[in-house]
């Protein structure tokens, strides 16, 4: 049974893979609807993808399933312990450039991580049969001021 790694607008645990590049300052929304093992975050193209849960290496920071911000296999932050994500909460994310920061339920979590270098991606990745909804626009909770929907990038020629 292999884990999936996507970014879409269903996560399920038979996915596939996306990569938008973050130009903008994102932000990202999961409404959890079957927990079970998943995480969600920002990761460069090197994150091996087939190696879960992400946050292991340099390549990965990522918000995991029982609230725990990794990077570079070290706990960066974590959700306090009596907001942890129950099935139906809206998990959103946003990323500066510098911080990610976690929202549940459109509520500030104060729980930020930095260290991922370079140009990162969006990404989910769930297992053990969690799925989970994405949201890159029209999110269930208004972004803080500064931040948007993933803009996509477009050649004009």
């Amino acid at each position: 049974m292999a884990a999936s790694v996507l970014c879409c607008l269903r996560c399920c645990r038979d996915g596939g893979t996306g990569h938008i590049p973050l130009k903008e300052m994102p932000a990202v929304q999961l409404d959890t609807q079957h927990m079970g093992i998943w995480g969600i975050g920002v990761a460069t193209q090197k994150v091996n993808l087939n190696q879960i849960p992400l946050g292991r290496d340099v390549h990965s920071l990522v918000m995991r399933n029982d609230g725990a911000l990794y990077h570079n296999n070290e706990e960066k932050n974590r959700l306090p312990a009596n907001s942890l994500p129950q099935e139906g909460d809206v998990v959103g994310i946003t990323y500066d450039h510098v911080e990610l920061n976690v929202y549940l339920n459109g509520k500030n979590m104060h729980c930020p991580a930095s260290g991922i270098r370079g140009t990162v991606y969006p990404v989910v990745y769930v297992d053990d049969s969690a799925i989970l909804d994405c949201q890159f626009s029209e999110f269930y909770h208004t972004p803080p001021p500064g931040f948007e929907k993933i803009l996509f990038e477009q050649q004009i020629f």
